[in-house]
C-alpha cells in the first residue's frame, strides 16, 4: 500500500508519496491540505493508499532530501527510485533530462526540447505536472529570456528557491545527456533578469 506522508519544517509543508523504496510523488507547499491534495492527484488510478504522520527512518531520509533541495543545499539522489512506469515515454525522458541539470545552474525549456525533442511548450506543460518536485528540479527550468516562467507554488518561490542555489558561477556550459548536450547558465543569469519582475 502507498503511504502518504506530510510533515512540516519551517513553516514549510513537504510530502512524499512511496511504497518501500519506491516513490510514486513529490511536492511541498505553504498547507498540508496543497501537499495531500498534489500528492493525490499524481497517484496512479485505483491504487490503495493511506494518509500517515508518522514517519519511518527511510521516509524521514526522503523528506530530508527534499529540505535540503528546496533550502538550496547540494545533495545527490540517487539511492531511491522514482516510480516513473506509469508516465508516457517523452514525459520520462523530459524528467530525467532535468535531473541531471545541478544545483547553481539553469536550463530553457528550449534547450531541453533541443535534448528529447518536441517544443519548448511541451516541456513547459511536463513541468508544470511534474510528480517529484522539488527532487526532479523543474524549478531550474525558465524561459530563454531568462524570466521564470510558470511554477505550481507561485514564481515567487521559485525565484527564492533559485536564490538559494546560486554559487557564484559566471559561464555558461553544456553537460552531456546520452549523446546530446544540455546548456546550462549560472542562476545568476535569471536573478539578474528577474530582479525587478518575474511574472513575464
Amino acid at each position: 500500500m502507498i503511504e502518504v506522508y506530510v510533515k512540516e519544517s519551517g513553516k514549510v509543508w513537504f510530502g512524499v508519496a512511496n511504497e518501500a523504496h519506491q516513490i510514486f510523488a513529490t511536492a511541498f507547499a505553504d498547507t498540508q491540505q496543497r501537499v495531500i491534495r498534489y500528492l493525490l492527484r499524481m497517484l496512479p488510478f485505483d491504487v490503495p493508499f493511506e494518509i500517515t504522520y508518522e514517519g519511518t527512518p527511510l521516509v524521514d531520509r526522503i523528506i530530508s532530501l527534499i529540505e535540503d533541495v528546496y533550502f538550496g543545499k547540494d545533495t545527490k539522489i540517487e539511492w531511491f527510485c522514482l516510480v516513473d512506469k506509469q508516465l508516457k515515454p517523452y514525459t520520462r525522458m523530459v524528467l530525467q533530462t532535468v535531473s541531471h541539470i545541478p544545483p547553481g545552474f539553469i536550463t530553457s525549456y528550449g534547450a531541453v526540447a533541443k535534448v528529447v525533442g518536441g517544443g519548448a511548450r511541451a516541456v513547459g506543460n511536463i513541468m508544470a505536472a511534474n510528480p517529484f518536485p522539488p527532487l526532479v528540479p523543474c524549478h531550474r527550468v525558465v524561459k530563454s529570456n531568462f524570466k521564470l516562467g510558470g511554477y505550481g507554488v507561485g514564481a515567487n518561490v521559485k525565484l527564492e528557491i533559485l536564490k538559494r542555489e546560486k554559487k557564484g558561477y559566471t559561464e555558461p556550459k553544456k553537460i552531456s545527456i546520452g549523446e546530446k548536450l544540455l546548456q546550462i547558465f549560472p542562476v545568476e543569469f535569471v536573478l539578474n533578469r528577474n530582479s525587478r519582475t518575474f511574472y513575464s
